[in-house]
């Protein structure tokens, strides 16, 4: 099971409809990946996106989506080490997505589709990141995005 808190930090409030949309996105990228765990999503302005986006990956401009994994060690930091028996008791926290909602808005008019397109798009492209998943290379990238198609043809978000 995948538990999902969305934070909206962001003036442009989104329908009730949008929130829930993310949150299917989410437990049907959760599904099939297989995995359960904690996720938050925070909705914000681009002010807020290009000043976490300079701060954590030295971008200094805003971007779509941001995400930041829990269970991968970041440099410079120490691992923890638990037995089996401690890590079965703690939630799986899986990360923090992060969205600016102007940037989605803008993006769905550049593609031509749905504002709720856009946005499942991008609650899947940030949880894949959270589950190791990268564009890095072609490869990568034609596996990722394969893997976001099928999720979000599976909740009736197609092109």
């Amino acid at each position: 099971m995948l538990t999902i808190e969305l934070i909206d930090e962001q003036d442009q409030s989104l329908t009730e409809q949008q929130f829930q949309l993310i949150k299917t996105c989410l437990t049907e990228a959760a599904k099939a990946e297989g995995v359960s765990g904690e996720v938050v999503v925070t909705l914000v302005d681009n002010e807020r996106i290009h000043q976490l986006n300079r701060q954590y990956r030295g971008i200094d401009r805003p971007t779509d989506v941001l995400s930041f994994a829990m269970n991968e060690t970041g440099e410079g930091e120490m691992e923890i080490f638990l037995d089996e028996e401690a890590e079965e008791e703690l939630p799986n926290l899986l990360g923090d997505i992060v969205i600016s909602v102007p940037q989605a808005v803008a993006q769905a008019n550049e593609y031509g589709h749905s504002l709720e397109r856009e946005l499942g798009f991008l609650a899947v492209h940030g949880f894949l990141h959270l589950l190791g998943y990268d564009h890095g290379t072609e490869e990568e990238e034609k596996d990722m995005f394969a893997r976001q198609e099928q999720i979000l043809q599976n909740v009736g978000l197609t092109r």
